[in-house]
């Protein structure tokens, strides 16, 4: 810089101020942002100090322009990540939901939450067995009340079971819950809302009720309320179908898709009309019946008489559990059935090849077995075929043959027919129905369970067995679902269920069963009279019997099976009472086939059952065959 050049010269070169003395940054850098140093290096040097300062500022503002894009762009990215991030979780969440099972929808109830949905239950056509209807439950809150004594004496006068004055002492103890009615009427809504009292709530609710009554009560069983709160209830199964399918009662996912069971209502109330007029004709203290399609075991109805209604289910059981009217005799009661076991026998030794239809059997009696007498109902011939040992019901030899067979193969036969276990059914009940056995099954055991003594089953048991032999040998497990009902494994080959269909037929027509002929419909089945166990002491009770008559119809090509049973029935229409089944068990029988039968669509036949080829009589190892 020459002598003449100033400081403020250069300054004013650059279009500056000349900054105070003392002053640090005005001594590095003027207005336009050139540093003093660069000016005067740029005058050195022959370049415009403006322009340099003008290159400056250029670059610095391309660098801010570079940093605002890069941070801006940093930006951009974290919202986009952020959105993938939130939009993953959502479709996420979406997918777990979709793919799980769906949760029960649930009503909020004293600050829990309740499952209050139940599927309805129909029958195989469509008609309402158990439903669900709105109702209210009554419930008071005493801190609110203006005048508990009036609302008390209202209250027993809306409902004759409470007590005014019990109830005003509950109102006035310091509660501040109280639960009144668990479920009331419309009516009853309407007179305790006219009670005009503040304390006084109504909750909302279902209840579980039964449009046919008494019909098909077993069956149902009946439901209760679980757990319960102001707002909602649950309900739950108590008995019967009701218990044993309550899951799926109770699944959301199935609440509009009614139980469809495989009874017909019309069956069922024809059924049990039958068997309510057998009791009261012969005197007998209950009944049992069932009625089970013979190829897949679909039970069409199924009756326990005494019923009761389960829309009010009884709860005091006082007594013999067996006598009360909640007890299902036909699936849960086990009783030694008598007669209609010998079918058993014979089916066996005809499917072990030990015997045939025309087979001679040796039917003398009285037979002994140490200090036991097994003997027949009346005077028998000394030899009989196979046939007539059935035809006529013989004890002995029906003993013979099973001791012809032997322990083992017994109890391998009554297993593969399901006699020796518990019944597969849809019933809470059945599952503790367990036959009851001979603690050691020994000859004595063989002889008197061949002719029903000794092996304590239900009459659905019964039902089943049939309807494996009369079917063509296919087991068939008992079911209450329609459509579910299928055959199973074999048991017996189909012409030992020809032979068996042919001799049950000759019961009816020339045998004990004589009065069950139900003309048209070719019923073939077997009567069995079975004395009841004492209840105290051991031993039988020669005037208390079970009564029992099972069969198929139409027994050429069986469609359904029947089992009747009446529990100490006589009849007294002769001189002296007649406990037999040819005299109670098998007119019912053919009471219930006559009104039966046209609603399940079988009209009777003018013609007789085809005619069976002729047995043929060959001998075999010496025995007649």
């Amino acid at each position: 810089m020459s002598a003449g050049e100033t400081i403020e010269g250069v300054w004013s070169e650059v279009g500056g101020d000349v900054p105070e003395d003392g002053a640090e940054e005005g001594r590095r850098e003027g207005a336009g942002g050139a540093r003093l140093a660069d000016v005067i290096a740029a005058r050195r040097r022959g370049d415009d100090p403006n322009a340099e300062a003008a290159s400056r500022r250029e670059a610095l503002r391309r660098r801010d322009a570079a940093e605002a894009r890069r941070r801006a762009r940093w930006r951009l990215y974290l919202l986009v990540a952020a959105f993938v991030m939130a939009y993953g979780a959502v479709a996420g969440r979406m997918a777990v939901i979709a793919a799980s099972e769906p949760e029960e929808p649930r009503a909020v109830a004293s600050s829990e939450m309740f499952n209050a949905v139940r599927a309805e239950i129909v029958d195989r056509r469509g008609a309402l067995l158990a439903t669900n209807l709105p109702v209210w439950s009554l419930y008071a809150q005493p801190d609110r009340m203006v005048d508990p004594a009036r609302a008390a004496k209202a209250l027993a006068e809306i409902f004759p079971d409470l007590d005014a004055e019990a109830l005003e002492r509950r109102f006035t103890d310091g509660r501040r819950f109280l639960w009144i009615k668990r479920t009331i009427t419309p009516a009853e809504r309407v007179a305790v809302h006219d009670i005009g009292e503040p304390g006084l709530e109504f909750g909302p609710r279902e209840l579980r009720v039964y449009p046919a009554g008494h019909e098909a009560a077993h069956v149902l069983g009946g439901a209760k309320f679980g757990k319960e709160g102001v707002r909602a209830a649950e309900i739950e199964g108590r008995a019967g179908i009701e218990l044993a399918l309550d899951q799926r009662l109770r699944d959301p996912a199935r609440a509009s898709e009614p139980l469809r069971l495989s009874l017909d209502l019309r069956v069922q109330r024809a059924f049990a009309d039958v068997l309510r007029e057998a009791v009261k004709t012969f005197h007998a203290k209950g009944a049992a019946g069932v009625l089970m399609e013979a190829r897949t075991g679909e039970v069409r109805a199924l009756v326990s008489l005494p019923d009761f209604d389960p829309n009010d289910r009884p709860t005091a059981i006082s007594g013999y559990a067996g006598d009360h009217p909640t007890f299902n005799r036909a699936a849960q009661g086990l009783y030694e059935l008598g007669s209609v076991y010998k079918t058993f026998t014979a089916a066996m030794v005809l499917e072990a090849g030990l015997a045939g239809p025309e087979t001679m059997v040796d039917t003398t009696g009285p037979m002994y077995w140490g200090r036991f007498r097994i003997s027949d109902f009346h005077r028998m011939p000394q030899r009989m075929t196979l046939s007539d040992v059935l035809v006529e019901s013989s004890n002995t030899g029906t003993a013979r043959l099973a001791l012809l067979a032997g322990a083992r193969r017994q109890q391998d036969f009554l297993g593969a027919l399901g006699l020796l276990e518990t019944p597969e059914i849809e019933l809470s009940e059945a599952a503790g129905a367990e036959p009851l056995t001979p603690e050691r099954w020994s000859e004595i055991s063989v002889m008197t369970i061949s002719y029903g003594h000794g092996l304590a089953t239900t009459p659905l048991h019964l039902a089943a067995a049939y309807a494996t032999l009369v079917n063509g040998g296919e087991r068939v497990s008992p079911t209450l679902l329609a459509g579910a009902g299928a055959p199973g494994e074999r048991v017996v080959s189909g012409e030992t269920s020809r032979e068996l269909r042919e001799m049950l037929r000759r019961v009816v027509t020339e045998g004990t069963g004589r009065n069950a002929e139900a003309p048209g419909y070719f019923l073939g089945g077997k009567t069995g009279t079975a004395e009841k166990p004492k209840r105290h002491g051991g031993g039988y009770d020669r005037d208390k019997v079970i009564a029992v008559f099972a069969g198929a119809f139409p027994i050429h090509e069986p469609e359904y099976v029947i089992v009747v049973a009446l529990d100490e029935a006589e009849d007294r229409s002769g001189p002296k009472p007649r406990r037999t089944s040819g005299w109670t068990a098998a007119p019912t029988t053919k009471a219930a086939i006559e009104r039966i039968a046209p609603i399940l669509g079988l009209r009777p036949r003018l013609a007789p059952a085809p005619p069976a080829e002729a047995p043929q009589v060959v001998v075999v190892g010496g025995v007649r065959r």
